[in-house]
């Protein structure tokens, strides 16, 4: 989508690294929420982040967003917005992982995974293999990846001692529902499942061309993208929360969210908000990344977990753990932050 001699990986990355801040945070307003079931609030963050923020957004960037998707083969949109479907079965249970594991562990193990899963698997699907060891600079952020895995390992072993070390009040003291083997079954498949998100974001190139085309801006031109993709994770939030809000008998939420409780609405819906913009700052920094624009899902997702990481220390989910904990968590932290550094440089 850019001339390779106009692209600039260093900006490409702050900007995929502004991403995982939005990704690392995104959950804090949800925590302003109190006596309104989860599947209730929830569907107001599906609402505003699947669909509203993400049309309006790619309206404002690409005017003509909704003739672009007509110009393509039902093919793609279909494709895109499969991946998306997927995607919403892993991010269903995103809140609870964070429910049973706090923000900083959970997101570290969920975001982990997945970027594991979506960067490493599309390039080998699409026979692209070749890709992640073609040059130099590829090998080394392929390290740069393979490093990010490690040190996301150090965060979940530190996970693992505090779960040893913390009585059950001193866990809920901070994470009211902590759960460290429920915690984990959740983050395995809610990380894997969530990285149909990035094969959703890879899969329409005819888009972006369309976009392209039809002049919008390189930067812009994967909002349509992100728009069809978000639709496939919309229909299947929607669908289990109605469903959950019927086994539950939970629909009289809604009216006392409408009624007494609009500030649920509000921190639900700026969640939504907060969490769409990691993966529109993804499709913006591509453009800026030249053929290397493949490891934009492995840098937002490593930047939330390091972000995610020192956001858990400041809101005390590690506070009371011994010094074995903490330096393994410290030990995590810095390898992320180097493989992030890594990761970079190869990109340049």
């Amino acid at each position: 989508m850019t001339d390779p001699g106009m692209a600039n990986p260093m900006v490409g990355s702050l900007i995929f690294a502004l991403g995982g801040l939005a990704g690392a945070v995104f959950a804090v307003p949800f925590r302003r929420i109190k006596g309104v079931s989860y599947e209730s609030y929830w569907l107001f963050y599906a609402i505003s982040g699947l669909l509203a923020f993400p049309v309006v957004l790619a309206i404002a960037t690409c005017p003509s967003t909704f003739k672009v998707m007509g110009e393509v083969p039902a093919s793609t949109l279909l494709q895109c917005a499969g991946f998306g479907a997927l995607w919403g079965l892993g991010g269903l249970t995103w809140g609870l992982m964070i429910r049973y594991l706090g923000i900083g562990l959970g997101l570290a193990i969920g975001c982990g995974l997945c970027s594991a899963t979506g960067t490493l698997i599309p390039p080998i699907v699409t026979g692209n293999a070749g890709a992640l060891v073609a040059t130099t600079g590829a090998k080394i952020v392929l390290a740069g990846v393979v490093g990010s895995l490690a040190g996301i390992g150090f965060v979940g072993l530190a996970g693992k001692f505090k779960e040893g070390e913390l009585s059950d009040e001193q866990k809920k003291a901070s994470v009211a529902e902590f759960d460290f083997k429920k915690g984990m079954l959740v983050a395995c498949f809610s990380g894997i499942a969530s990285a149909g998100m990035n094969f959703g974001l890879q899969s329409g190139a005819a888009l972006e061309t369309a976009a392209k085309n039809a002049g919008t801006p390189a930067a812009w031109c994967g909002m349509p993208v992100l728009v069809v993709v978000l639709w496939g994770g919309l229909v299947v939030n929607v669908a289990w929360c109605l469903w959950q809000n019927r086994k539950n008998g939970t629909f009289g939420d809604y009216g006392k969210m409408f009624r007494v409780d609009r500030a649920a609405i509000a921190f639900a819906s700026l969640a939504g908000v907060i969490w769409a913009c990691q993966f529109a700052c993804q499709k913006i920094g591509e453009p800026q990344m030249g053929d290397l624009k493949y490891i934009g899902f492995a840098v937002v997702m490593g930047s939330s977990i390091f972000f995610s990481s020192l956001l858990g220390i400041f809101m005390g989910e590690w506070k009371g753990t011994g010094a074995k904990t903490k330096c393994c968590l410290a030990l995590g932290i810095v390898v992320l932050l180097v493989s992030f550094c890594v990761i970079s440089y190869g990109s340049k």
